[in-house]
């Protein structure tokens, strides 16, 4: 991989970067350097320049970030006794609202678990007495979970905690650009099937 050409910030000139134009001077007033998703592209261009990678642009970007952000929020939740999974399904109870109770499929509509990981997360939380399982209407068949009073306040301890990583993550971005990249992210999330 050859290494970018340096320019002064006062620089209007423009760096091509084998395929794709960037003002360097806006560059670098924005503090922006090369990525990892850069290289990779860059290596693309080089190795096949028939090939169209650009949508890994977005794309790559959105995985790397997806996979640091989940270990990042992992990271954050390590002294809480409980995993990003576990959160997921005990916030999701939380939102519910009062009594804070949701069958298992209504759960997996919220949250990204399969039937099994659902079950063994459930089994987890119950054991934990971090949340109870109850028929649905007398049904046996139909257990519907639900917050206990431990429950609860975990996770109204451990979802500020949550909150306030999440934030600093993005305080980076102005108010502007945290709308705006929100926006375009729900677009493209509702482009793709559920």
């Amino acid at each position: 991989m050859m290494p970018m050409r340096e320019h002064s910030p006062e620089s209007s000139r423009q760096d091509t970067c084998r395929g794709y134009t960037l003002t360097m001077a806006k560059k670098q007033r924005e503090n922006i350097s090369p990525d990892l998703i850069d290289r990779l592209l860059d290596d693309w261009r080089h190795e096949r320049p028939d090939l169209d990678a650009s949508a890994m642009s977005v794309v790559g970007r959105i995985l790397h970030l997806g996979r640091l952000l989940e270990t990042a929020a992992n990271e954050c939740l390590r002294g809480t006794s409980i995993s990003y999974t576990d959160l997921d399904v005990l916030a999701t109870l939380r939102r519910s609202g009062a009594p804070y109770q949701l069958t298992p499929t209504a759960l997996r509509k919220s949250v990204l678990l399969t039937s099994g990981a659902m079950t063994a997360c459930l089994n987890r939380l119950e054991r934990r007495d971090l949340i109870s399982r109850n028929a649905v209407h007398g049904d046996r068949r139909s257990l519907a979970a639900a917050l206990t009073t431990k429950g609860l306040k975990l996770i109204d301890k451990v979802i500020a905690i949550r909150f306030e990583q999440a934030r600093q993550v993005v305080e980076i971005l102005s108010g502007s650009e945290r709308t705006e990249l929100a926006r375009l992210l729900r677009k493209l999330r509702l482009s793709l099937p559920s």
